[in-house]
């Protein structure tokens, strides 16, 4: 009897702790990135955020680069920094995410996780943001990086998980073909898909036939994914003529009934790249309400 009530009991420990994990690695929802270094909020933005029941806000906080001339024993460090200049919604969940050169990576990155969450606390501490259960990082790891990115990103979960914080990782399609990170879900960056040098054949942006070839690694994917969808311009100046790209309305949802035609999960989670006045007035409200259809 005893030995029953025993084994009960751990099984309802087991249970609750399922449950408690399922809970706090659920992702579901629309969310948007904010990737500016001044934090404030017009009217159109917050309207736009109620608008389209917007209810996480992907922050980037800072990026972390490799000091200018910087040699083989050169420790990474924080740029760009994000100043908060009005207060973040306490209605909707902030993920701060910090962005990582690629090029860290073949660098020493001993205590660089422990310094990049601590910091990342200290900034939620200052600036009272408290809605907080979850951080991402982003980095266009490739082959050469993959095995320290991922070594970097255990530590940083381990790190994490001790705050009671879930960790989410960017993923870009090329390295859709590699193993999964270790992180609780990635999100899959659906823009910047093709070669800026060849803008005149293919919108660098987003086109669907820089998309298609990676579909066939979906299904095999086992790291649970969300999905990002662009709305934002790029600029850039080529023999002294102005050129805009901006991603067209027909190749986004041809993109996104693709993807999730291959894996349901990319419906679950929808993120836009990036809130801003200009991005919102850019594109109907009828184009973010399809792109956020679940």
């Amino acid at each position: 009897m005893r030995q029953t009530l025993i084994i009960a009991t751990l099984c309802l420990l087991v249970a609750a702790c399922s449950q408690k994990t399922d809970k706090t690695l659920e992702h579901s929802g629309n969310a948007v990135y904010y990737w500016r270094t001044v934090f404030t909020l017009d009217s159109t933005e917050c309207a736009f955020l109620q608008q389209h029941n917007v209810t996480r806000i992907y922050c980037r906080y800072f990026d972390v680069v490799l000091p200018p001339r910087s040699t083989a024993s050169a420790q990474p460090m924080p740029n760009a920094t994000l100043h908060f200049d009005t207060k973040t919604p306490d209605s909707i969940e902030i993920v701060p995410t910090v962005f990582i050169m690629e090029n860290c990576m073949r660098t020493t990155t001993d205590s660089l996780a422990s310094r990049i969450v601590r910091r990342i606390v200290q900034m939620n501490e200052t600036n009272d943001v408290s809605n907080v259960h979850e951080i991402q990082i982003d980095c266009d790891y490739t082959a050469r990086s993959r095995e320290a990115y991922y070594h970097f990103l255990q530590e940083v979960r381990d790190e994490a998980k001790r705050r009671g914080l879930a960790l989410s990782t960017t993923i870009r399609l090329h390295q859709l073909s590699m193993p999964a990170p270790p992180a609780d879900y990635g999100v899959l960056m659906l823009y910047n898909t093709g070669d800026p040098e060849r803008f005149n054949e293919r919108n660098p942006i987003l086109d669907f036939r820089d998309v298609q070839p990676y579909l066939r690694h979906l299904k095999s994917y086992s790291l649970p994914l969300a999905a990002a969808y662009p709305v934002f311009i790029w600029q850039r100046t080529l023999h002294g003529v102005n050129i805009e790209h901006v991603a067209d309305t027909a190749d986004v949802m041809l993109t996104k009934r693709a993807v999730e035609a291959e894996r349901d999960d990319l419906r679950r989670l929808i993120l836009t790249y990036h809130l801003e006045k200009e991005n919102i007035n850019r594109y109907t409200p009828e184009h973010y309400e399809a792109i956020y259809h679940h």
